[in-house]
């Protein structure tokens, strides 16, 4: 790169330029291997509309869209088929709710390497919904309300659609009281379906396992007509169930002006675990984990304030990511900088410390290297001038051929580009290429002189 006189740039800009081109280079090969920036697009795959699954990924949007990540919500029949997509890598679901029961069945036929728990969002009682008038016996009055399940053998019993989870725990229930499994029906109906059948009369009960806060439990826990079963079991099941809850609905949690329910009600529960792809960017992780918090950390009905999320899983294994979160909290680096550039420091600090710690060095190194190319284009001239004034203190030196080279030699000098800090050097060259040239001239005026015209001696003082 030449100045607007005739140079090139000086040292300085130059090690400056030298030291940006290693320190790309360098940044370019961590970000390759590193890979710190996700995806800007992450789909979950939730569960029946109007679901709880589909609730709590509409309270993550938000927290997720302000970060600058597209979020796609993927209906699904429920936990069985969202731990099967999760499973599939070329489902395109990233993370997904799954319900602890469902893991845990599922968990018998097929390996969970592939996903990963980000750890337990909230506690999901099993409600067992069913119709007063089916206790109702003709001429013997109302019937005693059920408290297990051996007494509702033969009923109608609405159990889920394929694919989700209330299925899969019911049944494990069902079948430790040895009931058939026939009298159980599943629909291949999403849930607000099961829930329209109940209150037309079409079925005597429905089983929905889902967070107390779900549509279509607050709509059925205030529904005329409606009764929720008490589990009066619920401590056995959960010693049975590792990955059960012995829970109990509080007397008039529900409407305190109309004393709903009239009486505490014992229910046994699962947990609702967030799950991801185990290649899922760590970022994305984190980000996953603090859309939690806000959503699931507020108290409810069988939590405390900052219960949830907490790092227990039933059957998966925990993210390490979701490990450290756990254990630090949020990076520090994100609740000071916006998500982009903290994430880009927290992924690469691995390389920008050994970076910085290699151009430290280097720039002590560069300067002088620059400073000896530079000088190189001035001295390396000496060589050809030195053999030139060998040749004219040989005898019989060829005179006209020196002064030839000396002339070329002259020429070549004049468009030598350097800094101005280097143009001492580059005048002495040319000054002692005229030196030589003047002696050359001296010894061809003395060939030439005709013989008795004294002319001055080329080694007069000069």
């Amino acid at each position: 790169m030449r100045s607007r006189h005739g140079g090139f740039i000086a040292a300085g800009p130059v090690t400056l330029v030298a030291l940006l081109l290693v320190a790309a280079l360098v940044l370019w090969l961590g970000w390759r291997v590193l890979q710190p920036t996700p995806d800007k697009r992450l789909v979950m795959a939730t569960g029946p509309e109007q679901g709880a699954y589909d609730d709590f990924a509409k309270r993550y949007r938000p927290f997720l869209q302000a970060q600058g990540i597209e979020v796609v919500l993927r209906a699904t029949q429920g936990s069985s088929e969202n731990l099967a997509l999760l499973r599939n890598p070329r489902s395109g679901v990233h993370a997904a709710f799954v319900q602890g029961g469902a893991v845990a069945d599922a968990a018998d036929g097929a390996a969970n390497d592939a996903v990963m728990s980000l750890g337990s969002m909230a506690l999901e009682p099993l409600w067992l919904f069913y119709r007063s008038d089916r206790l109702k016996r003709p001429q013997k009055g109302d019937a005693a309300p059920p408290d297990r399940l051996t007494q509702l053998a033969g009923w109608r019993i609405d159990v889920g659609p394929e694919g989700g989870g209330t299925a899969a725990l019911f049944k494990q229930l069902w079948a430790e009281h040895d009931l058939p499994l026939q009298d159980l029906q599943r629909s291949s109906q999403a849930t607000v379906h099961g829930v329209l059948d109940l209150v037309q009369g079409k079925v005597d009960a429905l089983a929905i396992v889902s967070a107390a806060d779900a549509p279509l439990v607050q709509y059925l826990l205030r529904t005329p007509g409606v009764q929720l079963f008490d589990f009066v079991q619920a401590e056995a099941y959960a010693r049975r169930f590792a990955f059960l809850h012995a829970l109990k609905l509080p007397r008039g949690v529900v409407n305190l002006a109309a004393d709903l329910p009239p009486q505490d009600v014992q229910l046994v529960g699962a947990t609702a675990q967030l799950a991801a792809r185990e290649d899922l960017h760590p970022a994305l992780v984190q980000l996953l984990l603090q859309a939690a918090r806000q959503a699931h950390g507020e108290a409810g009905w069988f939590q405390r304030s900052g219960d949830f999320p907490q790092p227990s899983a039933d059957v998966l294994p925990l993210s390490p990511e979701a490990e450290r979160f756990y254990r630090q909290g949020p990076p520090w680096l994100q609740r000071h900088l916006p998500f982009w550039l903290a994430n880009f420091l927290d992924r690469m600090w691995i390389v920008l410390l050994p970076l910085l710690a290699a151009l430290l060095p280097l720039s002590r190194i560069v300067p002088p290297l620059v400073t000896l190319r530079l000088r190189s284009r001035v001295y390396r001239w000496y060589a050809d001038l030195r053999a030139i004034e060998k040749s004219l203190e040989a005898p019989g030196a060829d005179l006209p051929e020196l002064r030839r080279q000396i002339n070329s030699l002259d020429a070549q000098t004049e468009h030598i580009g350097v800094p101005l800090s280097f143009t001492n050097e580059l005048y002495d060259l040319r000054g002692h290429v005229h030196m030589v040239r003047k002696r050359i001239q001296l010894r061809l005026a003395d060939t030439s002189a005709p013989s008795g015209t004294i002319q001055p001696s080329a080694e007069s003082p000069r």
